[in-house]
């Protein structure tokens, strides 16, 4: 009997430091995120990309990739554990938004990396997808956690469009100031 709990204990005790890591590394990718897509819009305010522009643009996307590796591990972490005790059916629907949140994040990095996403779509979708993350986190927090796939991906789709429509109306008015 002493040892389940003590098993019991340390695996609460693991969780708690798993989802605490999770949030952190939210948190430094909405920041990194936030700071790259300003970085962005001060480097081709005049038109081209300087070299120390580029090399703190390189330091916030280093912090973006330990970011994006910490959100995987930690939540594909925390899913194994919920999957593992209580089977498939415990999967909830705000698993699959991080899921598919985190999905979209790591394609749009990898298509963004080797060109192939124009910058018409590709910083938005990002910064979009990372405030998304951080907002599922805070819906968590707040025991919000009980929405549809489908109404997730509603409030995702709108708020992509949001994200390209707002990024891509500053970069226009930085293009005009030039």
């Amino acid at each position: 009997m002493l040892i389940w709990f003590a098993i019991i204990l340390h695996m609460t005790i693991f969780i708690t430091l798993v989802a605490i890591i999770q949030t952190f590394t939210v948190s430094l990718g909405v920041g990194s995120s936030t700071l790259a897509i300003i970085n962005f819009f001060v480097a081709i305010a005049d038109g081209k990309i300087d070299e120390t522009e580029r090399k703190m643009m390189g330091v916030v996307y280093t912090a973006l990739r330990v970011a994006m590796v910490g959100i995987l591990v930690t939540t594909l972490g925390l899913i194994a554990l919920e999957f593992i005790s209580k089977g498939a059916v415990s999967l909830t629907a705000f698993d699959i938004a991080q899921l598919f949140t985190l999905t979209v994040l790591f394609v749009n990095a990898t298509l963004m990396s080797m060109r192939l996403m124009p910058s018409t779509f590709g910083p938005a979708l990002q910064a979009g997808s990372w405030y998304t993350l951080g907002a599922l986190v805070a819906l968590k927090l707040q025991g919000i956690t009980d929405f549809t796939f489908i109404q997730f991906v509603m409030a995702f789709a709108t708020w992509l469009v949001l994200s390209v429509g707002i990024v891509n109306g500053i970069m226009s008015l930085l293009k005009k100031h030039r």
